[in-house]
């Protein structure tokens, strides 16, 4: 479960075309979570373990997997999606907040928690990553002392703020460098960067080498 935005990437390690990696995702709608817990209050929810993180990773039981698989097996009989998928969605949610995940996603449904603050202030800075950040206006802006931020949001993403906009324009920058035939330097001053060289360290801190040969690598892995 992903509670907020996050800048992470992942790659498929083992799939062959007889065992093909299958993923399923699927959005959560608040306000659907809202409804459930006013329908069926009260519902009893278990503690979360993973201390406010925004990405956590839970076994999936039974009675979960048995929904999400009707939901799925509802491709096959097209003309049954409209009446029945809205139920099916309706015991995943159900199902998920009576699971060890259950407060992670009372959280995310309630309205001005600190969670939702923080989450505004991921979305500000989706955004907005290339432009200068004042870590005083973010925290006003979002209605949070400027401590509560910090701690806040490192709690839920594992960064700082400065660390999470870094992590978005080198992310953005290594994209546009794959799809793009501008420079090196162009992209690091389109992503905030005043440096060339400090664009550089840090793409190569991150990537593991600097922009023009992580990109030259990544285009001969691919042919």
């Amino acid at each position: 479960m992903v509670s907020v935005t996050l800048p992470i990437v992942g790659k498929v390690t083992e799939t062959t075309p007889e065992r093909p990696y299958l993923c399923l995702r699927l959005d959560i709608d608040p306000a659907q979570i809202c409804r459930l817990i006013a329908d069926v209050s009260p519902i009893g929810v278990p503690a979360s373990r993973n201390e406010g993180r925004g990405l956590f990773l839970e076994r999936t039981d039974v009675s979960l997997l048995d929904a999400v698989l009707r939901l799925l097996r509802l491709l096959e009989t097209p003309e049954d999606i409209a009446t029945l998928a809205p139920l099916a969605l309706r015991e995943i949610f159900y199902r998920l907040l009576r699971g060890e995940q259950g407060q992670r996603l009372h959280e995310i449904a309630m309205p001005d928690s600190q969670s939702h603050r923080v989450n505004r202030a991921i979305e500000w800075l989706n955004n907005h990553y290339a432009e200068p950040l004042s870590i005083d206006n973010l925290a006003q802006l979002i209605n949070l002392s400027t401590s509560a931020l910090h701690h806040r949001f490192k709690s839920v993403t594992a960064m700082s703020p400065l660390q999470y906009q870094k992590q978005l324009r080198l992310q953005e920058a290594r994209r546009l460098l794959l799809t793009e035939t501008s420079d090196v330097s162009s992209i690091g001053y389109k992503m905030g960067y005043e440096s060339l060289s400090q664009f550089s360290r840090e793409y190569s801190r991150l990537f593991g080498a600097p922009p023009s040969k992580d990109i030259a690598r990544l285009r001969a892995q691919a042919m």
